[in-house]
């Protein structure tokens, strides 16, 4: 079964940084677009951060910018969020995605989701 698994949410203090993982079992990431989004209680879920099969290029939202990079480790089939600089509006659930177009058609998975709560 084709699984993306997050890791590393948590708590922390403002300013602090955390790094969440998206590990993928029985796929090769390296094939396709990775993102990071996030989605607090009653809003729509937010894309954080992109970055293209084979890591040829990233972009982050404007609230991401400058504090947040995502990265790829191909030998370890992972993709990483790195967060600095954290702020309490950064609190939110975040979700890895892997998406690819093949024969016609879009595959798309989701990993479960990790928390990350900044607060004093």
């Amino acid at each position: 079964q084709v699984q993306l698994v997050e890791s590393g949410g948590g708590l922390v203090q403002p300013g602090g940084s955390l790094r969440l993982s998206c590990a993928a079992s029985r796929f090769a990431l390296a094939v396709y677009d990775m993102s990071w989004y996030r989605q607090v209680p009653g809003k729509e879920r937010e894309l954080v951060a992109s970055t293209t099969s084979r890591g040829a290029s990233t972009s982050y939202s404007d609230s991401a910018k400058g504090h947040f990079t995502i990265s790829r480790d191909q030998a370890k089939n992972t993709v990483y969020l790195q967060m600095n600089g954290l702020k309490p509006e950064d609190t939110a659930v975040y979700y890895c995605n892997a998406k690819r177009f093949l024969l016609g058609s879009w595959l798309n998975y989701w990993g479960q989701g990790t928390q990350v709560t900044v607060s004093s």
